[in-house]
């Protein structure tokens, strides 16, 4: 995994991340234990949770970056 690991994520901040050729850009609304994150997604608004975007696993491509 490269970029930044999931206890280096903070609630308020921004990200994106790239898994299986797809690119997500997001804010974190809450940290939900044991490792899971409620998400704000910044094109369309919705929000989900972390776990949705990773539930099949995660690519070679996988990467998670802050937003700047």
């Amino acid at each position: 995994m490269a970029g930044i690991s999931y206890s280096s994520l903070r609630a308020g901040q921004k990200y994106w991340m790239t898994n299986y050729g797809d690119r997500y850009e997001f804010e974190i609304l809450e940290v939900l234990p044991p490792e899971d994150f409620k998400l704000k997604d910044l094109n369309t608004l919705e929000s989900y949770l972390m776990s949705d975007l990773t539930r099949y696993g995660k690519g070679e491509d996988f990467e998670i970056r802050e937003l700047y």
